[in-house]
């Protein structure tokens, strides 16, 4: 029988929940370690195996096959260039990284390392999703598709205050809830490229709404809403077919339960990880794709044009 791999999770915060049943559930991964820079958060689990205050101590001391980084987006960077030199395979809550260059490096790291750099885009293992992926590639060519994200984020966050800080965020509902819609275009269409972006910003600096348009190297056009202050929540896919028949997901059908459906996703994440350590080919490429994709949101947002020169209704306003 294959021994189970040791994982440690580093950051404790709101989403390190889904990841801890994920392990407990599977049979792949024991969890090794747990780190978090809060004594409180580390408290559960000083019973029942090593904690740390810090991550390099975790990784010098700690006999580890792999480390989860959910942590403030701003800090996954170096956390996770912390893991691959020392040569633990690393799996990066998304975004990546906060700057395309601290990403550009990460892959760069983990090619020099040959270490796995994997990012989790939790969305593309939603039930729902797969099922329209399937039904979608089977009925025809898509001739459009739309993804919306929306929800109110101070519902979503529990104590995780940084999501509305713009410098550890990122900046808004682009930067951390864009990467998981961007997945979700690349996982339908393939290969996309941002056309034109319209980014509402709060007074604080956080962008709370946006409309993206986007198209594929096949010429699909891909619309993604995100909503940062939508009173409620919806999470759903529309793909118009060339018959012209309507396919819908809605990932959150069949979860009353608030969050309920990131249980089952974050199971795929961990299975994937797991999957993409055996190949030993991911050097973060998805993460760092997805990353350009936002960056380039937020440069045509802000200088007011698209990226074929022409210019759209409305850009970056506050």
């Amino acid at each position: 029988m294959t021994r189970a791999r040791r994982i440690a999770i580093v950051g404790l915060g709101a989403i390190s929940r889904f990841y801890l049943a994920a392990i407990e559930a599977s049979a792949a991964w024991r969890l090794a370690a747990v780190c978090d820079v809060s004594a409180e958060r580390l408290l559960p689990h000083r019973d029942d195996l090593p904690v740390f205050t810090d991550h390099r101590t975790m990784l010098a001391e700690a006999e580890l096959d792999a480390v989860v980084v959910t942590v403030p987006n701003d800090a996954h960077a170096a956390i996770a260039a912390d893991a691959l030199t020392a040569g633990v395979p690393v799996c990066v809550e998304k975004p990546l990284a906060t700057r395309l260059e601290d990403a550009e490096a990460l892959t760069a790291a983990a090619g020099a390392h040959e270490a796995c750099l994997f990012t989790a885009f939790h969305r593309r293992y939603n039930h729902a999703a797969r099922a329209l992926y399937r039904e979608m590639h089977s009925a025809g060519a898509p001739a459009e598709v739309t993804i919306r994200y929306l929800e109110r984020i101070e519902d979503h966050i529990g104590g995780d205050a940084w999501y509305l800080d713009p410098a550890r965020c990122g900046g808004g509902c682009v930067a951390d809830n864009g990467p998981n819609a961007y997945d979700l275009a690349r996982y339908l269409v393939g290969e996309v490229r941002v056309e034109n972006a319209e980014v509402a910003i709060d007074a604080l600096g956080v962008d709370r709404r946006a409309t993206v348009r986007l198209r594929s190297l096949a010429g699909v056009p891909v619309r993604v809403e995100l909503d940062w202050s939508y009173p409620g929540e919806v999470k759903d896919i529309s793909v118009r077919l060339a018959d012209g028949s309507v396919r819908t997901a809605d990932m959150l059908s069949g979860y009353p339960e608030f969050k309920g459906s990131l249980w089952h996703e974050y199971v795929g994440v961990l299975d994937d990880f797991e999957h993409a350590i055996h190949a030993g080919d991911d050097h973060g490429g998805h993460g760092l794709a997805v990353l350009a994709l936002t960056e380039q949101t937020y440069r045509l947002a802000r200088s007011g044009s698209r990226a074929d020169g022409a210019t759209p209704k409305e850009t970056l306003t506050r």
